[in-house]
């Protein structure tokens, strides 16, 4: 079975409608326009087991982002924003 992210607009779509924005860093989305913050949070990821905060743009739908956590091990997602 494939992974389905559940869009706020959209419904429940499979992970192919997506592209990952990446890795959220503790507490939100961190200033915006800090270039080397931007850098590390998509290039160099923490790669937690466990719940992980990220980003998701549903490309082939609403053509919106999404925030949500995802359990690294299980990809159970909850907290979908």
């Amino acid at each position: 079975m494939a992974l389905m992210f559940p869009c706020p607009q959209c419904g429940s779509r499979p992970f192919t409608e997506f592209w990952c924005g990446g890795e959220l860093p503790d507490g939100g989305h961190g200033a915006a326009g800090d270039i080397e913050a931007d850098y590390a949070r998509v290039w160099l990821k923490r790669n937690v087991c466990g719940d992980q905060p990220e980003r998701w743009f549903h490309h082939a739908g609403c053509r919106r982002w999404i925030s949500l956590t995802r359990h690294t091990v299980t990809n159970l997602i909850h907290d979908v924003v």
